[in-house]
């Protein structure tokens, strides 16, 4: 199984507080918020993937110009590929970051311990999560994520 990239920034200076990173987006979003900036990475393949030896191939030519690699989306966390990428991209000598809306607590606890950092997008308050996600509940799952990160 290999993590499904919808997308490859390689130079940010702004996914990573204080970091150079390479910015993975990975494909496919679970929740449908109206003002999603990365609607074509909701569904989970996209058009234009990027295969993930190509990815590793571009982080090999950029071992020590980058710090870190961060995982963003769509929604990594919906991708059983995700903690293998990860474990590659720490194997290369990057820092792992990891951009996420908290909608898999399971999957999430399961990585953290992975991550140099995380960046979780609070949407709203917990209680009105399903207005702006479409899914019951999304809010309940959130928080729970927000508690493991803290």
């Amino acid at each position: 199984m290999t993590l499904r990239v919808g997308g490859l920034t390689p130079l940010s200076t702004t996914d990573w507080p204080g970091l150079l990173a390479a910015v993975v987006f990975c494909q496919g979003c679970p929740w449908r918020c109206g003002y999603c900036h990365n609607p074509d990475l909701i569904p989970p393949r996209g058009a234009d993937e990027i295969p993930w030896e190509e990815v590793l191939a571009f982080l090999r030519r950029r071992q020590g110009l980058l710090d870190g690699v961060v995982f963003s989306g769509g929604e990594p966390t919906l991708q059983a590929a995700l903690p293998d990428a990860m474990r590659a991209a720490r194997g290369l000598g990057f820092k792992i970051g990891l951009h996420t809306g908290g909608m898999y607590p399971g999957r999430l606890a399961a990585v953290l311990p992975l991550v140099d950092w995380v960046g979780l997008d609070v949407k709203a308050p917990f209680a009105d999560y399903a207005g702006i996600t479409g899914v019951a509940e999304s809010g309940t799952r959130a928080r729970e994520s927000l508690e493991q990160v803290l």
